[in-house]
């Protein structure tokens, strides 16, 4: 989130109904609601975690144990039984 001159992006008329509530102060707007994107689509993030839970599966298939996977991949022994469990009728 980046700062922004309201003198430079509003209307007058609306910059002057905004200072009846807020003078010199930081105002924060939020984005509406169906402008919002879910986690992930502004980076591969959600791309990147997939392929990193495929991985995690397919090695446990292969024969690594959950706590090798615990320790590659930095992640509690916890974390990998539920990505196994999650994912694991997606690939089969």
């Amino acid at each position: 989130m980046k700062y922004q001159n309201a003198n430079k992006i509003l209307p007058k008329e609306l910059l002057a109904s905004i200072q009846d509530y807020v003078q010199g102060g930081y105002l924060y707007i939020p984005i509406r609601q169906e402008k919002k994107k879910r986690w992930g689509e502004r980076t591969r993030a959600k791309e990147i975690m997939r392929e990193r839970n495929e991985a995690i599966v397919e090695a446990y298939r292969q024969g690594l144990s959950v706590k090798s996977l615990a320790g590659r991949h930095y992640l509690t022994e916890h974390s990998i039984r539920r990505i196994i469990r999650d994912n694991a009728c997606v690939q089969s």
